[in-house]
């Protein structure tokens, strides 16, 4: 039975390797981790900084997700964040892990999870460009 050992929103840094380790398993021949970082620009204009900010269920919508695509593979364990609040560039705003015990599972899932997240979580991103403009997108 597949683990979901993180589904959350948090509005600290998340650290990669935390993840990665909630999600890696003895039992696990592969563990693919994706990392959705903040760039330092969009269409083609320079971003100075942004701030994700989620809906009140977005903690909710995201175990969701998890558990749904934990049950759709083959995979031993799952581990998702997404933040909240003002990023610097660089840092992580999604990170995932799926462990199972062949890569193109992993593989799999992880793209699932990640694909579903983006769709459904109720986020939304504000940039402000060097130019001092700003634009709200909406991360779901």
């Amino acid at each position: 039975m597949p683990q979901v050992r993180r589904a959350d929103v948090v509005d600290a840094p998340i650290a990669v390797e935390d993840v990665r380790a909630l999600a890696a398993d003895d039992a696990a021949g592969a563990v693919v981790t994706f990392s959705g970082d903040v760039r330092d620009h969009d269409g083609g204009r320079a971003v100075e900084r942004l701030e994700y900010e989620g809906h009140p269920t977005a903690g909710a919508v995201i175990a969701d997700v998890a558990r749904e695509v934990a049950a759709r593979h083959d995979v031993i364990a799952i581990a998702v964040s997404h933040r909240v609040g003002p990023l610097r560039i660089g840092d992580a705003a999604l990170v995932a892990a799926v462990s199972a015990a062949h890569r193109g599972e992993a593989f799999a899932a992880c793209a699932d999870l990640v694909d579903e997240v983006k769709h459904r979580l109720p986020v939304w991103k504000h940039q402000v460009f060097s130019d001092g403009s700003d634009e709200w997108v909406n991360c779901a």
